[in-house]
């Protein structure tokens, strides 16, 4: 435990940052999970408002650092291509 009165609040402030950024990580994970373990049969504008929603989150948590912005960019490039892959279903896989 501190001693000083600024260590204890340093420790007040980590304990409070750190139950705010686990709630973020939460939520955020929750709407990650709906987009890539949707049901086979959501429609494609289920998937899409879905979608649209983990961006935002995704997007907010990566400006405020709770997650690092190259995350972000690789989820929504992932969550894109599985957007791209429901729309065009017999379109072949662009890869090696």
């Amino acid at each position: 435990m501190p001693h000083l009165k600024s260590a204890k609040k340093r420790m007040r402030q980590t304990a409070k940052r750190r139950d705010h950024n686990r709630a973020v990580k939460k939520t955020l994970k929750k709407n990650l999970k709906s987009v890539f373990e949707a049901d086979p049969k959501a429609t494609l504008e289920q998937l899409k408002a879905n979608a649209k929603v983990a961006i935002k989150k995704l997007d907010k948590a990566a400006a405020r650092r709770v997650i690092h912005p190259n995350m972000a960019a690789r989820k929504k490039a992932q969550i894109a291509r599985l957007l791209n892959a429901k729309a065009n279903p017999q379109a072949p896989a662009a890869g090696k």
